[in-house]
Formats: C-alpha cells, sequence, structure tokens
C-alpha cells in the first residue's frame, strides 16, 4: 500500500522540479545626479546647507573664501582710471593753462613774422635804389624766412593742442581703455564666483567640504539630486524584453514599503555594453544573451519623491 502513495507522489515532485517559474524583473530606484563645482580656487568661508537639505534654483549653497579676486578688482579699477585718463587727454587736448601759452608763443612770433615782412619790403626798394648791399638784403630775407616758418610751426602746434593728438594715438588710447574695461568686467565675474548657486531645484545629499577647507577650481563641493527626476532602472535579458514597449504602462512594487504598487511608463530601451552594468540582485539568464536596460519613470513623481534612492523595485510583468 505504502508502494501505491508513493508513486503519484513521485510524480507530483517531478512535475513541480521541470516547471520553471519566470523570476519577476528587478531593479533600483535612482534619480539624477546634479554637482556643484567651483571655477576659481578659494576657502570654503560659510556653508548654508546641511545634507538631506531640499533648495530651490538661486539659493546660495556655500559661499568662498578668494582674497586675490578683492586685489585683482583694485588693480583692474586702477589700471581702468589711468586708462580712461590717457584717453581724455588725447580727445580733448592740451590744458587750459597750455593753451594760454601756446597763444601767448604765437601772438609773440606773429610780432617777429609782421616786423621782418615789413624790414624785407623796405630793403627791397633800397636793394632797387642800389642804397644796400645784395649780403645785407639776403641776410634780411632770411631772417623773415625763419620768422615766417617759426609763426606757421606755432599755429599748427596750436591747432593740434585744441583738436587733441593725432587720429591713431586717439584710437591707441581708447583700445587701452577698453581693455582696461575688460579686466574689470573680468574680474567683476570672479567676484562672482564666491557664492555657490543652485543651478536648479535640488536635494542636498552631500557636502563634501568643511569650513576652512581649499576648494579648487572643478571641484565637487555639492552633491545633490535633482527635484522631480526619480527614476526606475531594469536590466532585462533579451528573451524577456520583447515583453516590454516604449511608452506602455507598467505596474511596480517597492518590497521595503510592503510591496506598495506604483504605476509607471517606459520611456527608454538600450543595450548595455557590459555585465557589469547590470542591476539585478541575482542574474538566472545565459551570460550570452544581450542585456538591455529599461527607464521606468513613475506617472506621479509626488508619490515617489520619498522612496530611497538604490532600494529595491520589482516590475510586474505585462
Amino acid at each position: 500500500m505504502k508502494q501505491l502513495y508513493l508513486i503519484p507522489l513521485a510524480f507530483l515532485f517531478f512535475a513541480c522540479k521541470n516547471e520553471v517559474r519566470e523570476k519577476p524583473l528587478e531593479g533600483k530606484v535612482e534619480r539624477e545626479q546634479i554637482t556643484v563645482v567651483t571655477k576659481v580656487p578659494g576657502k570654503v568661508a560659510e556653508i548654508r546647507v546641511q545634507e538631506g537639505e531640499f533648495v530651490h534654483a538661486g539659493d546660495t549653497l556655500v559661499i568662498l573664501d578668494i582674497p586675490e579676486v578683492d586685489a585683482k578688482a583694485e588693480q583692474a579699477q586702477g589700471a581702468l582710471q589711468s586708462a580712461e585718463a590717457q584717453y581724455n587727454m588725447a580727445t580733448k587736448g592740451a590744458t587750459r593753462g597750455q593753451l594760454v601759452q601756446l597763444q601767448a608763443k604765437v601772438d609773440g612770433l606773429k610780432e617777429q613774422y609782421e616786423f621782418a615782412e615789413k624790414s624785407i619790403n623796405r630793403l627791397k626798394n633800397l636793394l632797387r635804389d642800389s642804397l644796400v648791399s645784395q649780403q645785407q638784403y639776403d641776410e634780411t630775407y632770411a631772417k623773415y624766412q625763419g620768422a615766417k616758418n617759426q609763426y606757421l610751426a606755432a599755429q599748427a602746434e596750436m591747432e593740434e593742442a585744441r583738436n587733441g593728438a593725432r587720429y591713431e594715438q586717439q584710437v591707441m588710447a581708447l583700445g587701452q581703455k577698453e581693455r582696461a574695461l575688460g579686466a574689470v568686467a573680468e574680474v567683476k565675474v570672479a567676484a562672482r564666483e564666491k557664492y555657490l548657486i543652485a543651478p536648479q531645484d535640488m536635494s542636498v545629499e552631500t557636502v563634501n567640504l568643511n569650513v576652512g577647507e581649499l576648494a579648487t577650481a572643478g571641484y565637487a563641493v555639492i552633491n545633490g539630486y535633482i527635484n522631480n527626476a526619480t527614476y526606475f532602472r531594469f536590466t532585462v535579458p533579451e528573451n524577456r524584453v520583447g515583453k516590454l514597449n516604449r511608452g506602455s504602462e507598467v505596474i511596480l512594487r517597492v518590497p521595503y514599503l510592503d510591496n506598495k504598487e506604483i504605476k509607471g511608463r517606459v520611456v527608454a530601451m538600450k543595450a548595455l555594453s557590459s555585465y557589469a552594468n547590470i542591476s539585478t540582485a541575482y542574474p538566472d539568464y545565459d551570460n550570452q544573451l544581450t542585456v538591455f536596460e529599461v527607464k521606468v519613470v513613475p506617472q506621479d513623481h509626488a508619490e515617489v519623491s520619498d522612496l530611497l534612492t538604490k532600494t529595491l523595485v520589482v516590475l510586474q510583468a505585462p
């Protein structure tokens, strides 16, 4: 009789053993990360956020102490003042006192020129009547030409002083001024880098420096997660990926929250190139199969805002 009972039990055992139960697709809760880095090196003077805190775009996260920027600002401002003075002097010309001196010089040379002109005119008549020698006339004529040239030179000098420096000098002075303005603008940009600002709404994950520590250029001072950027990542072998379609709606379960159900939608599917990227805890498929990454986003981001990152999530089979 015992043998008669054992026969059906044996058939039942082997039938259950041969039945293959397909495991659910397991994945991870992920969030898009964001990093706030420095552009100018400086020491951390103040930290205004704490790990786990939610901040809005434009909030000040960290203040740096950059004394070199203040020194550069003074140098740039001094260079700008000097360049502006050079440009103004090139465009406006001589000062009022210089103009008065030049006008007196022109007036004096004018009188000398007019006197020399009268003298040469008188000598012309005397020379015609042979009352003076040719040598005396030539000497007076040379003095007349000298007085005339000095007077014309003084007039040109006066005109240049009134109109300013030559065009090329004005252009050169303007270039120096614009260069100084660029240096001042550059320093202002560097001064704004004292403040590390939240680029968008985010939750602070880690603060990598303490007050007094040096933040070099490009150092990741704050790491965080972007708000409303939670998604679910699954690695699916090619023999099961056919059941999923881009845009299809799926049901997710979160084991650590008593299998709480979440509605989601498949938004992306792509092949992975290495086994190290697999997120499934215990892969039970042939290593020769191509593995695909399936990205699922929740239909309601507010529903998943409190989920812990990297926790397990299960995708129910369609």
